[in-house]
């Protein structure tokens, strides 16, 4: 079953004013580096320290914003890690209810194959460095699309529009330049 663009547009559009209205705006790009923050905890116990004025860390990155990401690390069962949890076990029962994952759709898509091969490992590297590339960045920028370009434009911001702008900018031309032959 597909849902209609319009449908999921709307039903996206209701979810982060909920996100917003009742907890605050949506952005997950933090929570990776609160992740790699447990797990740099867990090898390496004395990372996230409590003192009496709150959390710290020998990192700099945790240690700033008041602590605030050390603080995360420390108890990371709040509402973003939640949520980025949640967004991942989501995709999948969404999989699951649809039926789960048709071996037809497992092949190498026909527009990838006309302009790079039937290498599924190459598109699996390719996929893997691009999602580096984007984190990567989303870090850089303080954050990622969800949180400066759709909450941000969500809430009028200036800066979610012009990250909107720099964004498609960006993408369309490399589109271009990456998928030179159709399907």
């Amino acid at each position: 079953m597909q849902l209609n663009w319009k449908v999921g547009g709307l039903l996206l559009g209701l979810v982060f004013f909920a996100a917003v209205w009742l907890v605050k705006p949506i952005g997950v790009s933090t929570q990776f580096v609160i992740l790699d923050g447990i797990v740099a905890d867990a090898v390496n116990p004395g990372l996230v320290t409590q003192t009496e004025e709150g959390f710290t860390s020998t990192n700099a990155y945790l240690a700033k914003s008041g602590g605030k990401y050390a603080k995360a690390v420390s108890n990371p069962l709040n509402y973003s890690f939640v949520f980025v949890i949640a967004m991942m076990i989501g995709g999948l029962l969404s999989a699951l209810a649809r039926g789960g994952i048709p071996a037809a759709d497992r092949r190498v898509p026909a527009l990838w194959r006309a302009n790079f091969g039937d290498s599924r490992i190459k598109r699996y590297v390719a996929a893997f460095v691009g999602g580096f590339i984007v984190l990567y960045g989303a870090r850089l920028a303080g954050g990622c699309t969800s949180g400066h370009m759709m909450s941000g434009m969500m809430q009028t911001a200036v800066s979610g529009y012009i990250f909107a702008a720099g964004a498609f900018a960006a993408a369309v031309p490399v589109s271009l330049m990456l998928f030179k032959k159709e399907a």
